[in-house]
């Protein structure tokens, strides 16, 4: 089965047919950096690096596009009351971002365009705009440059609002439009914004809206059409819609398919740096949860569900994730870590059916179960295969846990080497008990571990250790 997309504009799941035969652009829009990034944050991270491996494992090459949007309202109104640099908030939280990406195990992009360092190619866009007649200059002497909504007649087909019900666009002032859902294609100098945000233009100084930035930047570097645009649904209006009509209007075929993923709620509201009810990466490990029992929390649901979070949920998934960890581990010790091997066909058609991440890790914790029953069986070549399988498969996931990504030593690798050389000698003292028939001595090592949070599990294989139900 060849790969199937739901697709926001038509709102079916249809197949996935590349512009280009073996090659996908791909533009996700970024974050905007005026302050870190929360967890719903990065299950966009999360979600679009998933698709991007399932494109890569099927043979596709991808260039893939996420951009950095580091001016905008939000990022000014933090510079005012921070007293700092624009840039140098933007690029603060820039680097967080991409620390916590790195440690989810989201590849890099093919580029990470920043918006200010494509003010050119948004001038030369809106100017297009403008000699077609989808544009116009504020008449009150403020350089603002709107788009004329009025003149592109697809407007709402994203969003399947209908224009006349829209409510008008909040970024700038209505006398200045001749439609107050008209939106800022370029905004002048506001007097109680800082005097660096500004860039000189045909209609004075100024600085970009916030649309037409991405619009700018899918075009420098994914041409005029493209394959996939993904974004948060709360991208689709009007982030989403306003490029879509600003990028048609200009000329451009842009996006063929526009996907969108769930947001990761807390009860009812969605979380968001404004409202306060946020939880970052630094939060999720001191609830003792590792970045990848994170990263399988982000990836069980599929990708279009809402997630509403809750500790309770986030400590299932991680949970779920030691399970399949533990299986690896134990398969490994016993016939060699090996390979990735083949995937399942029911695997690939999970994936294939779009992206049911939820499916296909139902089908890796069946043939876990399976694997487990062939350890317990000593049937080795079983083992072997089901080991491969579950490798290739959490692998395309990213989530394979012999990966690199996931046995680098961390901070505090040597105290936990230190803690195995005491843990075995004590296990040592138990068995030699148990060979003299001291019962009642190894069972009392075995109680003191357990008190000191160590568990030993007495396998076919010879005993082995975990910290709190942890390998």
């Amino acid at each position: 089965m060849a790969l199937r997309l739901y697709d926001t504009v038509t709102r079916t799941v249809r197949d996935f047919v590349p512009l280009e035969p073996g090659r996908v652009g791909i533009y996700l829009c970024g974050l905007t950096v005026q302050a870190g990034p929360h967890i719903g944050h990065l299950r966009s991270g999360v979600n679009y690096d998933v698709l991007r491996r399932w494109l890569a494992h099927s043979g596709y090459e991808v260039r893939f596009i996420r951009n950095i949007t580091d001016i905008d309202d939000r990022i000014l109104a933090t510079s005012i009351q921070a007293g700092r640099p624009f840039w140098a908030i933007a690029y603060a939280n820039e680097r967080i971002l991409s620390a916590a990406y790195d440690a989810l195990g989201v590849l890099p992009p093919t580029y990470e365009p920043r918006a200010t360092g494509h003010v050119p190619e948004m001038l030369e866009l809106i100017t297009a705009l403008l000699a077609d007649g989808h544009a116009y200059q504020a008449e009150d002497g403020s350089g603002d440059v709107y788009f004329d909504v009025k003149s592109y007649a697809d407007y709402g087909a994203l969003s399947g609002q209908r224009p006349e019900a829209m409510q008008a666009a909040p970024d700038g002032p209505e006398r200045a439009k001749r439609d107050p859902r008209d939106f800022a294609l370029w905004k002048g100098p506001k007097p109680d914004e800082p005097p660096d945000a500004y860039w000189p233009s045909p209609w004075g100084r100024g600085r970009p809206g916030w649309h037409i930035e991405c619009s700018a930047m899918c075009q420098r570097y994914l041409g005029a059409e493209f394959d996939i645009h993904g974004g948060g649904l709360d991208l689709v209006f009007p982030h989403h819609e306003n490029e879509i009509a600003q990028s048609r209007a200009a000329g451009l075929g842009f996006a063929r398919y526009w996907v969108h993923h769930g947001l990761l709620n807390f009860g009812e509201t969605k979380m968001s740096k404004s409202l306060g009810n946020v939880l970052d990466l630094d939060g999720v490990v001191a609830l003792g949860v590792r970045p990848v029992e994170l990263r399988y929390y982000l990836i069980a649901p599929h990708y279009r569900s809402r997630i509403d979070y809750s500790d309770e949920a986030l400590r299932e998934a991680g949970a779920a994730y030691r399970r399949l960890e533990g299986f690896v581990q134990r398969a490994a010790e016993r016939v060699g870590a090996g390979e990735p091997g083949v995937l399942c066909a029911e695997f690939v058609e999970a994936m294939d059916d779009d992206l049911n991440t939820s499916r296909a890790l139902g089908i890796v914790h069946d043939v876990v179960r399976e694997g487990n029953s062939a350890l317990a069986a000593d049937r080795d070549d079983t083992v072997r295969g089901a080991l491969g399988s579950v490798r290739a498969m959490l692998g395309v996931l990213g989530v394979d846990p012999l990966d690199p990504q996931w046995t680098f030593k961390e901070p505090g690798a040597e105290l936990h080497d230190a803690v195995d050389e005491l843990v075995l000698i004590a296990l040592r003292q138990r068995d030699e008990a148990r060979a003299r028939k001291d019962y009642a001595a190894a069972d009392a090592v075995r109680d003191g571990l357990k008190q000191a949070g160590i568990l030993v599990e007495d396998t076919p294989h010879g005993p082995r250790w975990t910290i709190g139900g942890r390998p």
